[in-house]
């Protein structure tokens, strides 16, 4: 009788554990999202080493809908018009695999990759989808890093391999009240 009871209680262990762990490490993000009207926007970080492609006093702006950030989480603008009011397109298959737990840095809470299509096209005849990463800060801000191409890789005969037009920025963002200005 006593080993039954042991075993129970390890059994409940278990299914503590099972259902407790999970249930922890879900947060509730509705805090992040944006009522009609309002938005997140920022500065580009200015420092040439961590932006690539965008004017250093290029300003970003952002809705997003927590409760729809798999199928229509908001959209994003940035001042150059580069993005216009672009849709986050979500890319259905990173739920299901281990880069829907991306962790970088501190002070995240959740980080979330799309990809959205830009308003004004590059230059170079490549496709116009930047990568979006919008990171949920702890502070109650978000961090939005636009990366798209990558600079040129010389090839065996020291000639320049073509490169597309290489975007890097990240934007600081905070909330604010009203549609964006731009």
């Amino acid at each position: 009788m006593r080993r039954g009871l042991s075993v129970g209680r390890g059994v409940v262990a278990g299914l503590c554990a099972a259902v407790v762990a999970p249930a922890a490490a879900c947060r509730d993000l509705s805090s992040f999202s944006t009522a009609a009207g309002d938005h997140y926007a920022g500065p580009v970080v200015a420092a040439d080493f961590v932006r690539a492609g965008i004017d250093g006093s290029a300003q970003a702006c952002l809705t997003i809908d927590t409760e729809h950030l798999q199928d229509a989480p908001g959209a994003l603008s940035t001042s150059d018009g580069r993005l216009q009011a672009a849709p986050l397109r979500p890319i259905p298959q990173i739920w299901h695999d281990p880069l829907s737990t991306l962790s970088f840095g501190e002070g995240r809470i959740k980080n979330l990759i799309y990809v959205a299509t830009a308003s004004t096209p590059f230059g170079d005849g490549l496709s116009d989808d930047v990568l979006v990463i919008v990171s949920l800060m702890q502070a109650g801000d978000v961090e939005v890093r636009l990366i798209r191409g990558a600079p040129g890789v010389a090839s065996a005969d020291g000639g320049a391999a073509p490169s597309g037009d290489n975007l890097f920025a990240v934007f600081d963002l905070t909330r604010g009240r009203g549609p964006c200005s731009f």
